[in-house]
Formats: structure tokens, C-alpha cells, sequence
């Protein structure tokens, strides 16, 4: 038998990649006072489970989580701290800011999570397509040069080399 060993790296980097476009993270089903409901909005609030689902199924961090805050904390908790540059691999977290999803519904100063992929570029989940995307790593640029959407934290687990 031959001895198989994971690439923890080139595995978790591609799983980040081919997530674009999943439903799985769009639903996370939870009794609120007793009542069921799909606390991601059908894909409306799921960058927290989308991207602590990726963490959890690579052993990155020990739960899926559905706040940006509650992903964040278990992280840190995990070993995961901060880098002042991005690489590919590494969490971003963005500033709050109001989104919409595509029934209209607005969230207020929601902070949003999301992977760096490389070459400016990173995947999170929309909350207008209700799954994740490939975008510009800070949703492109202002006419002045400043981000559309600044990175507040960029995060690295030393486990990913």
C-alpha cells in the first residue's frame, strides 16, 4: 500500500477556489424562541459559515460558526493571528458596513469574512447571490486610489506553511 499524505495547503487553497458558486453555505437552520429559521438568510448572511465551514473541514479551527465574531474568537483561539500582508490562504476581514440581500433586506454594520486567493483577489460569500464569489480583494477601487472596502485584520495559521 502506498503511503498517502494530504497537502494541506494546495488542498484547502483549491476547496477556497471551487467553492465559487456553491449553494451549501446559503442555509443554517436554528429555533429562535422556539420557532425554526434559516438564520443565513438563504445565502444573505453566510460568509461566517461559509468560511469557518472551509476552516472546520481543513482542521483549522474547531467549529462552524455563524457571526463574523464567533468565527473570529474560535480562530484566534486555534492559532490564527495576524499578518500585515496578504497571501494566498489567509482570512480577511472587512470593515462593517450595511449590505443587502436579494429580497431587499438590509443589515447594518455587518463585518464580513473571506479568503485571499492571490493576485488581488479573494472569495466571499455575496449576500445579493447568496453563495461565494470571486471579487477584487478589496471589491475594487474608489476614483481616488482608496479601497471600495478596506481590510481591517488578515489572519494566517502557520499550519498552512
Amino acid at each position: 500500500m502506498p503511503k498517502v499524505e494530504i497537502i494541506l495547503f494546495d488542498s484547502y487553497l483549491q476547496a477556497i477556489k471551487n467553492s465559487v458558486g456553491s449553494n451549501l453555505f446559503r442555509n443554517l437552520y436554528a429555533l429562535l424562541d422556539g420557532a425554526r429559521m434559516d438564520i443565513c438568510k438563504n445565502g444573505g448572511l453566510s460568509c461566517p459559515v461559509f468560511l469557518s465551514s472551509v476552516l472546520y473541514l481543513y482542521k483549522l479551527s474547531s467549529d462552524i460558526h455563524a457571526t463574523a465574531d464567533g468565527t473570529i474568537r474560535d480562530m484566534e483561539n486555534f492559532g490564527w493571528h495576524l499578518i500585515l500582508e496578504p497571501r494566498p490562504g489567509a482570512v480577511l476581514l472587512w470593515e462593517a458596513k450595511d449590505t443587502e440581500d436579494p429580497a431587499g433586506d438590509v443589515y447594518s454594520s455587518h463585518r464580513h469574512l473571506g479568503f485571499y486567493t492571490g493576485d488581488f483577489k479573494a472569495v466571499s460569500n455575496n449576500a445579493r447571490a447568496g453563495h461565494p464569489l470571486e471579487h477584487h480583494w478589496t471589491f475594487g477601487t474608489k476614483q481616488n486610489g482608496e479601497p471600495m472596502r478596506k481590510v481591517t485584520a488578515i489572519y494566517w495559521h502557520d499550519e498552512l506553511g
